[in-house]
């Protein structure tokens, strides 16, 4: 079963998260009496849902819109209209 243990204190504040059963009980004994651990399952099973399986009229992201902004430095860099940069 897959989860981690939360580490408490004797007052019930909480002092740190483990991901495995030897880390909390090293953690317990460190600690000294009234020092508890307690067991948090993940929640159920992660479920793979194929991308085909989609309700009809659904459609993918739109296609982008190009900024004529964007194009134009495009076709200067490609037209090789650079500065020099000097440090």
């Amino acid at each position: 079963m897959n989860g981690y243990y939360t580490v408490f204190e004797p007052g019930g504040k909480k002092i740190a998260d483990c991901g495995s059963l030897r880390d909390a009980t090293t953690l317990v004994g460190m600690r000294g009496e009234g020092h508890y651990y307690q067991f948090t399952p993940y929640p159920g099973d992660i479920v793979d849902i194929n991308y085909n399986n989609q309700l009809p009229g659904q459609q993918g992201l739109p296609s982008a819109k190009i900024r004529l902004e964007d194009v134009q430095q495009q076709l200067e860099l490609r037209e090789g209209y650079a500065e020099v940069f000097v440090p």
